[in-house]
């Protein structure tokens, strides 16, 4: 990888394109995210993870967050999924992670009451991806501010939920990471100074999502 920013718009389309034009499923990418969250949680020493909460939306990067769940939940961990979204109206990759996580018996609730919440040691957020361009309002703000408030270690995935891929600012109020994993490329945000310190560490994924300019020009086979 290399040191390149890219915007939400270069984002998407990079993902469009390693989808439609290289055919790489949209389900294996979600997996790879997935895998390089869960293993930057066991390898950093900033993660208790005696019991996790992923707090999930209905977007894709939510699906990637309710996947780290799973992978979390067939290590042994204790973990839950607090699903913040409606499942009739969740994208179809995160539809189909909800499905697999409940037929693994992953426990999965619409609502954590404050004692349940102030017990969990580790925290996932995975509310918004890169494409939040509005401020975050009514339950997921109220989410938002319970992640800050608790005294947790948090991991963002791709970018800290209300933060603005692009310029870095706050979209009503964001999650204070204190590890982000970002997948394949670091977002314009990170480089700005509020964008850094709402995403903490971060790492970038190499999850074979690429920008085509940067590809090598593929050969056909030689008619000689």
């Amino acid at each position: 990888m290399t040191g390149q920013y890219i915007s939400a718009e270069q984002a998407s389309a990079f993902d469009d394109f390693t989808i439609n034009q290289i055919g790489v499923p949209s389900a294996v990418l979600m997996e790879k995210a997935a895998l390089a969250v869960y293993d930057r949680l066991l390898r950093s020493p900033a993660f208790n993870l005696r019991k996790v909460l992923v707090i999930s939306g209905s977007g894709n990067n939510g699906g990637d967050g309710i996947a780290v769940a799973r992978l979390l939940y067939l290590r042994g961990t204790s973990v839950t999924i607090w699903f913040l979204g409606n499942p009739d109206k969740a994208s179809e990759q995160t539809q189909l992670q909800l499905k697999i996580a409940e037929n693994y018996g992953v426990p999965i609730k619409d609502r954590i009451d404050e004692e349940d919440f102030a017990s969990y040691t580790c925290l996932v957020d995975a509310i918004f991806g890169v494409g939040l361009s509005r401020d975050i309002k009514g339950k997921f703000a109220q989410a938002v501010d319970r992640i800050n408030a608790s005294p947790a270690a948090v991991m963002a995935v791709d970018v800290a939920s209300g933060l603005h891929a692009d310029d870095g600012k706050v979209l009503g109020t964001a999650v204070q990471a204190d590890e982000t994993v970002t997948m394949s490329y670091n977002k314009l945000a990170m480089a700005t100074e509020q964008g850094r310190k709402l995403a903490g560490l971060v790492t970038v994924a190499d999850i074979g999502i690429y920008d085509p300019a940067s590809m090598p020009i593929i050969k056909g086979p030689s008619t000689n």
